[in-house]
């Protein structure tokens, strides 16, 4: 497989049960409506899974359930937005990108389905370390804005510090990565491979 491409692997939330529109000032009324109908949208997409078999079934039904979740998270932000919720929103979707990308691997074999759900792995985590770093820095902006000039050093160093994990957190993925890649060589070769992918990624 060619070099790591998150757009390949990533399975991109085509969300039949939007809720990105919604005003931020959302009714009590009109928060029950909105997941009421994102429950009917969820049976009626797991029912047309029915007509599948197989491979095809299992992805249809992980998009079905991954739609589901990730419009539950974008109405909850939507209804009590924070850095919190939207922090969990980001969680659900990537969740959701790596459930289906993991079934869609089932259809490879041997090491290209390893490497495959490593590739799904290292994408998933990816997306939760950017949306950690994310929700650190907005939690800290938000302190510092209310706060001290220290308070705002502290600040910037906290998202500084969450920048830094989000990095390292990548790096291990995608080091998994290419460890997996190294199991189609054997012997030298493959203690060759398991040396550079160190070398890489300072290991």
């Amino acid at each position: 497989m060619n070099k790591f491409n998150i757009n390949a692997i990533a399975f991109a939330i085509s969300l039949a049960f939007s809720v990105g529109a919604m005003a931020q000032s959302m009714s009590k009324d009109d928060y029950k409506a909105d997941k009421e109908k994102i429950s009917v949208d969820y049976k009626a997409a797991k029912a047309a899974c029915g007509s599948l078999a197989g491979n095809a079934k299992d992805i249809c039904a992980a998009e079905a359930t991954g739609k589901e979740k990730v419009a539950i998270a974008d109405l909850d932000a939507a209804y009590k937005p924070s850095p919190k919720s939207h922090y969990e929103a980001r969680v659900a979707k990537a969740e959701a990108n790596y459930s289906v990308a993991k079934e869609r691997c089932d259809d490879q074999t041997g090491n290209a389905k390893d490497v495959c759900v490593k590739e799904a792995k290292a994408a998933e985590v990816a997306a939760k370390a950017d949306a950690k770093a994310q929700m650190k820095t907005t939690d800290a902006n938000v302190t510092a804005n209310e706060k001290t000039a220290d308070a705002r050093t502290d600040a910037n160093k906290q998202t500084a510090d969450a920048r830094k994990d989000a990095v390292v957190d990548k790096r291990d993925a995608e080091y998994a990565v290419a460890k997996e890649k190294c199991d189609t060589y054997s012997g030298t070769a493959k203690d060759s491979c398991l040396t550079q992918a160190k070398a890489s990624f300072g290991k």
